[in-house]
């Protein structure tokens, strides 16, 4: 009986705890977008999600690779 008077106050407060974090996840929008995370693994790499740069350098890089698969099937 005597470790009631130790259990009870004990999840009391792992439960405001718990109630804490979940009202602290809600107001820093932890729950704003269920799904895009699910698809988003779908899909490679999204060039909306490369910079400015990172986009110029893949296309100067594929535009490379083109032109020398082209010279090579000339010959």
């Amino acid at each position: 009986m005597s470790i009631l008077y130790l259990l009870i106050p004990l999840s009391l407060t792992l439960l405001g705890l718990a109630v804490w974090a979940f009202f602290w996840a809600v107001k820093h929008d932890q729950f704003e977008d269920l799904e895009g995370p699910a698809h988003r693994i779908l899909f490679d790499e999204d060039e909306n999600d490369l910079s400015a740069e990172e986009r110029q350098r893949r296309r100067e890089t594929a535009s490379g690779a083109t032109a020398r698969r082209d010279d090579d099937t000339e010959h």
